[in-house]
């Protein structure tokens, strides 16, 4: 799916900080914990708790988050639509990503089984 570039450099300029805390907001209002929040950041990116609460404080926009991210090799088999784009069409690849980190949150607050949003 087209995404215009005015699009892609703002959610590329946006900071994680700015939206961590919607993150847990969300799965927190559903019933699920911060910590299985942070078992998907780590299943996409790689990060540790540690290394999530050091980009908070760096307060690192999303192109420099997922610049230091190692992501995972099945993040393909990550299909849908969020925020009404179809997330395996989305021509830029790093709001695909941030994109991918949205529908993974929004599983885990519907209440997923944590290994079908892990894809294992």
């Amino acid at each position: 799916m087209k995404t215009t570039e005015a699009h892609n450099q703002r959610i590329a300029q946006m900071t994680f900080s700015s939206v961590y805390p919607h993150y847990v907001t969300k799965v927190e209002k559903k019933g699920r914990t911060k910590e299985e929040l942070h078992e998907v950041i780590e299943w996409l990116t790689g990060f540790t708790n540690e290394k999530i609460q050091q980009l908070l404080e760096e307060q690192v926009t999303f192109e420099t988050f997922f610049e230091r991210a190692s992501l995972n090799p099945n993040t393909k088999l990550i299909t849908g639509v969020i925020c009404g784009y179809r997330v395996e069409e989305i021509d830029n690849p790093l709001t695909q990503k941030v994109r991918y980190l949205d529908k993974l949150v929004d599983e885990l607050a519907k209440g997923r089984k944590m290994e079908k949003i892990l894809r294992s």
